[in-house]
């Protein structure tokens, strides 16, 4: 064990009143010279949607599962929104907290899903000189505890559809030159999650499956991962299937993302193409994923990435 005497989780935020959408998205695309124009399309989902995200709800269901198997105080704290890094680590400070497991909601390698979250860590650290030292816990994507849960969600949909159908695992697409430097070995980001996806398949008996992406942000001529979930349910539909079940492997919390590409887009294109889809649940707080939480913390301290591993990706140079 890592002698930690108390545990936070590392998330990505949301904003959880209409008035936060814009200020919490200009937070994701800092530095990223995304067009003005790309942020308010993005608003505009929000806004559809309520005007908020579930992230933060669900992270506090998270810890509240967390609370009642864990020994130790249970923190929270984002990248883009309240509760930032910043101002759990100065609250775990003034607690007298010396050494925390960090657990980010994300299974996977790649800059954004590992990389970033250390630099979220390195900034709170800054930030709050005298404070904590927090440690990151390793990737889970083939953590019997996460392929148990998303079996669980994954038959769930099945029976929606009436038990046959075609299994498509869908995570968020990033570049492909951010993709190819994920992990230590190069393209872990894709590897770890055809693994994931994979060992959920085998676990509902499942023969074969397809790993597509979603949510791409990109300007068009950048590559990114393909195919994009909708044109994959095209191709499907061309080919005669009749029932499809999409599972989100690269999520782990029902947040704005899968519910507006999958169950908003993605669900109006079957609709019209006549296909039978159902969409999986994310792990969220199911036991064997709050679990593997608990086991994670109880391991051996992890070895730090190299600092080589997923780095972080060349940003376009401020014009005028």
């Amino acid at each position: 064990m890592g002698n930690y005497d108390a545990v936070v989780v590392l998330s990505f935020g949301g904003p959880e009143r209409p008035e936060d959408v814009l200020p919490f998205l200009e937070n994701v695309v800092r530095g990223r010279g995304v067009p003005r124009e790309r942020l308010l399309e993005v608003e505009a989902h929000y806004q559809s949607m309520g005007g908020a995200s579930p992230i933060n709800a669900q992270n506090r269901a998270l810890v509240e599962e967390l609370r009642k198997v864990l020994d130790l105080p249970v923190y929270w704290g984002n990248r883009n929104w309240h509760p930032f890094l910043e101002e759990t680590v100065a609250q775990m400070k003034a607690d007298g907290v010396r050494k925390a497991a960090a657990f980010a909601t994300a299974a996977t390698a790649s800059y954004s899903s590992c990389r970033q979250y250390r630099e979220d860590i390195a900034r709170a650290a800054a930030a709050v000189p005298g404070g904590p030292e927090l440690i990151k816990m390793r990737h889970f994507y083939d953590h019997p505890g996460f392929v148990a849960a998303m079996a669980d969600r994954t038959r769930a949909a099945l029976d929606e559809v009436g038990g046959e159908a075609r299994l498509v695992f869908t995570a968020h697409s990033i570049p492909v030159s951010m993709a190819v430097s994920a992990g230590p070995q190069g393209n872990g980001y894709e590897r770890q999650l055809r693994e994931a996806s994979a060992l959920v398949a085998a676990e509902v008996g499942a023969g074969d499956f397809d790993l597509v992406w979603q949510s791409r942000s990109g300007p068009p001529h950048i590559p990114w991962l393909e195919p994009d979930v909708c044109d994959h349910l095209e191709t499907l539909h061309a080919k005669g299937v009749e029932s499809v079940v999409l599972v989100p492997i690269g999520f782990v919390s029902d947040h704005m993302e899968v519910l507006y590409d999958l169950d908003v887009e993605a669900r109006n294109l079957a609709d019209e193409l006549g296909l039978r889809m159902a969409r999986a649940g994310t792990a969220g707080t199911h036991p064997r994923f709050v679990e593997m939480i608990r086991d994670l913390v109880n391991e051996p301290e992890p070895t730090a990435c190299p600092v080589t591993c997923c780095p972080a990706p060349a940003r376009p140079r401020p014009q005028g």
